[in-house]
């Protein structure tokens, strides 16, 4: 059944205006080309889509060309302004941008975990309102906000969940009551980071993948099929509480530690660096930002000198226990030496790796403590990442967020090369190319995503207003 003049004409009109969003700024005839529209109905559409103050005449094709056909048009932008929140657990970023994503402000405060809750949540809320002014925005048509813990698939409400601060839940019924007339909505971190990879970042190219986010905690988004998916009781990839050996203890349904928390945290990853003789630098403050941070110093440190070193990615292989000392496979008091090496008691107090011919470890690059280190926590991360490649098979894992990044390519090749070994389902591994920003872009895209969808509804369109 053919499809009635006003259908084909809104069909129309979300294509045009599609192809603007991705494309940018089109001729009319550049438009017809892109759509396979005839000319009078590309000039319908232009013109029904500037009465209605969506698009507007931005410039023009070339100083030699002149008339209708020469004009460009574009998204108009100023039409809404869209924010974009990432709530962590000390604090806060927010970003506003105009109708098409571009960020015309951007600012970050910290929040302490010894404030209160209602001035917690006071300061975020003066902090949209502050970086609202300062992109020149009247008001906010959508508000897309980032955080951890579990969204209630029905309802869409972040869940209480023990350990995440109570300003949280709190912050988003306060914007709600604050900006009455924007669109607030709440997804996960580590699904918003996983939908900015998707769109702007290393998984552009893939329709299947898993996010693995590594921070202050773990996480990981799945992508199925081009969709992200929530599970039924919104908790898909709360890797952290997955039992894994080498922990102490088992998780439980309030306490990811003993889980894969345990082994891939930022607090686990710092330890497991100073066992391996890559101690976190001097004057990190002790709070959930300086443990992140100290991670990533120790990673991106332990990179450089492998770089430096010359021992790359390609000349670590898969770690021995006698090449890790024993506190250092995963937190658990079983995890003893074991293999053909003898070993030493070093100064510290730590164990050293001898070989069975009785020549120091230190010979091989694999000595350097950098080395044993990188290998260790890749041997860490392909525990997760063969659990969650062997029930999902997605093909790509992505290892994302502040540590992922600091690994670069040389962690996910470690990882990658052990995932070979250790199924038969062909994976490749990659580096965010976002890092800890991931979530406020994945935010920031899910507002301008909501924005539009109502905005460029057919129907008849105010041209004041929204």
């Amino acid at each position: 059944m053919p499809a009635s003049p006003s259908t084909a004409r809104a069909i129309n009109d979300r294509l045009a205006l599609r192809l603007l969003q991705q494309e940018g700024p089109l001729t009319a005839g550049q438009l017809k080309q892109l759509t396979g529209l005839s000319r009078p109905t590309v000039a319908d559409l232009v013109e029904r889509l500037t009465a209605a103050g969506l698009i507007a005449v931005v410039g023009e094709a070339g100083e030699q060309r002149r008339g209708p056909n020469a004009k460009v048009y574009g998204i108009v932008a100023d039409r809404a302004h869209l924010a974009a929140l990432d709530v962590r657990t000390e604090g806060v970023a927010v970003a506003v941008a105009d109708l098409v994503g571009r960020v015309l402000a951007e600012e970050s405060v910290p929040i302490g975990g010894d404030m209160g809750t209602g001035h917690a949540v006071e300061q975020a809320v003066a902090l949209v309102e502050r970086v609202v002014k300062e992109a020149g925005a009247d008001r906010l048509h959508t508000v897309g906000i980032g955080a951890p813990g579990l969204i209630d698939p029905a309802s869409g409400e972040l869940r209480d969940s023990s350990g995440l601060p109570e300003w949280h839940r709190r912050l988003v019924a306060a914007l709600q009551e604050r900006l009455p007339e924007a669109r607030v909505s709440v997804e996960n971190e580590t699904n918003l980071a996983a939908l900015a990879e998707q769109r702007d970042g290393v998984a552009r190219d893939r329709d299947t993948f898993v996010l693995l986010w590594l921070g202050h905690g773990t996480g990981a988004a799945v992508v199925l099929d081009g969709a992200l998916r929530r599970g039924a009781s919104g908790g898909t990839g709360e890797i952290g509480f997955l039992p894994v050996p080498g922990t102490a203890a088992l998780p439980s349904s309030t306490d990811c530690e003993g889980g894969f928390h345990s082994l891939a945290a930022a607090g686990a990853v710092v330890d497991l660096a100073a066992r391996c003789g890559v101690p976190a630098g001097p004057g990190q403050e002790p709070s959930v930002v300086g443990v992140v941070r100290a991670a990533v110093a120790v990673v991106r440190s332990a990179v450089r000198q492998v770089r430096e070193a010359g021992t790359g990615a390609g000349a670590l292989g898969p770690a021995r226990a006698a090449d890790v000392p024993h506190s250092a496979s995963g937190g658990g008091e079983s995890g003893g030496v074991t293999g053909g090496d003898e070993t030493r008691a070093r100064s510290d107090g730590e164990e050293e790796p001898r070989s069975a011919n009785g020549s120091e470890a230190s010979a091989s690059p694999r000595a350097l403590p950098a080395a044993r280190f990188l290998d260790a926590l890749a041997d860490r991360l392909a525990v997760g990442v063969a659990s969650v490649v062997a029930i999902l098979d997605p093909g790509c894992v992505v290892l994302g967020g502040e540590v992922g990044q600091a690994g670069g390519d040389e962690l996910a090749a470690l990882v990658q090369d052990r995932i070979a070994r250790m199924t038969p389902l062909p994976t490749e591994v990659r580096t965010t190319t976002l890092g800890g920003r991931a979530v406020l872009r994945g935010a920031l895209l899910t507002a301008r995503d909501r924005a539009q969808e109502e905005l460029f509804a057919p129907g008849e369109r105010p041209v004041q207003g929204w």
